[in-house]
Formats: structure tokens, C-alpha cells, sequence
């Protein structure tokens, strides 16, 4: 199909097939003249994919190249594959000094040993959520630490259906993707069940007018 058609069955714009093109999340088509190309359904779904990630998942261009160059060239370790889908769309936190910085980081320490969990102190996320404390903290809100041990448990739960949804995937190809889909898509599907819970959760403890839409 050419790039007129590639547009009307996906939905995107011309202009921004040709700006996908140029950054490379989209591969090129198949030249057929000097100014014309052929694309093929893999196009189409590789732009469902580029749009998902940005518009559902919030990455950005340079996130999503991350992100793609990852699902084309699919590791056999599957952990290694998803450590660089979340390094692309989680980047290393600027590094903070002091004694609120450091007291974060430790009860991170704390919490990873409290729950055998296999992730390194210095992970990026482990790095992040000593972010998250120290900033809590700073904000006269210290408390936010004591929900840790919840939300951990919570997390934890999540990460299995995560990777349960990998297992399935029939290949490798299919399981990268997966893993990018999952993580990305998962982490907006996720805030978007919290919000709703705590919409129940407020009806169910303050009244129907807690939860209702402002005006």
C-alpha cells in the first residue's frame, strides 16, 4: 500500500507517518520510484504500536526508539530485555546528597532485604523511590515511608501478572513486545485503576458527593 492508504487504515496523519519515518520508529518502505514506497500490514501495526506507546504510554520520540530497538533485536534473556524497556522509559534520576537522601536510600535497602526481592539497591527504581522518599520527606510528609510495606505487596502481585502475560507469548518476537506493551501500557492501565479505587474508596468512606465530578 502507499503512504495515502498506510494513512487511512491506521488513522495517522501523513505528516506523521513521514516524521516517524525520519526518526526512526517506523522502518522504511519498500521503494518502489524515487519518491514512492510500498508499506505493508507490519507498517500498520508497527504505527498502532508507535501511537500506543505515545499516547497511552507518555514517551517520548527518543523513548519509543529505545523502546522499538529493544523489540527488534529480542535477547534470549527475557530479564535483560525488560531491564532496557525500563531503562528507556525510566530514566536514572539526577543523584541527590544529604542526610534526608541518604536515610531514603537506606530504608530502600531495608525494604528490598525485608522482601528477598532480587533488585539491586542501585537499580534505577530503587534509586527513583529513594527520590520519591527523600521529596516526601523534605515536604514535611515523612509518613509516605510507613506505606511502603503495602504498596510493595501490591506491586508484587502485579509484577507476576506482568510477567504471567509474557509467559504466554508464543516467541521471542512476540515476548519482547510483550514486554515493552506490558510495561508501558501496564503502568497507564495500573494509574488508571488506582484513580478508580480511590474513587470507591472515598465514596465508600466519605459519601456518594466525595467521588462525585467537580461541578
Amino acid at each position: 500500500m502507499r503512504i495515502a492508504e498506510l494513512s487511512k487504515r491506521s488513522g495517522v496523519a501523513v505528516a506523521t507517518i513521514k516524521y516517524y519515518l525520519r526518526e526512526g520508529v517506523l522502518p522504511p518502505g519498500e521503494r518502489t520510484s524515487p519518491n514512492q514506497a510500498d508499506y505493508s500490514e507490519k507498517h500498520q501495526h508497527r504505527l498502532r504500536l508507535v501511537r500506543a506507546l505515545v499516547e497511552v504510554g507518555g514517551l517520548s520520540i527518543a523513548g519509543v526508539r529505545d523502546v522499538l530497538g529493544t523489540v527488534d533485536a529480542p535477547q534470549p534473556d527475557l530479564t535483560w530485555t525488560l531491564s532496557t524497556v525500563q531503562l528507556a522509559m525510566f530514566p536514572i534520576p539526577e543523584a541527590t546528597e544529604g542526610p534526608t537522601r541518604s536515610s531514603a536510600e537506606d530504608t530502600v535497602t531495608r525494604l528490598l532485604d525485608d522482601l528477598g526481592w532480587s533488585c539491586p539497591s542501585d537499580h534505577p527504581a530503587a534509586q527513583a523511590l529513594a527520590a520519591v522518599l527523600a521529596t516526601a520527606d523534605d515536604l514535611g510528609h515523612p509518613g509516605m515511608a510507613d506505606l511502603l510495606p503495602r504498596y510493595a505487596r501490591a506491586a508484587g502481585e502485579v509484577a507476576k501478572a506482568d510477567l504471567d502475560y509474557i509467559d504466554r507469548s508464543p516467541s521471542l518476537d512476540d515476548a519482547a513486545e510483550g514486554v515493552a506493551v506490558g510495561t508501558v501500557l501496564g503502568d497507564s492501565m495500573l494509574a488508571a485503576l488506582r484513580r478508580m479505587a480511590q474513587v470507591s474508596e472515598s465514596i465508600n468512606r466519605y459519601g456518594e458527593k466525595a467521588g462525585a465530578k467537580p461541578g
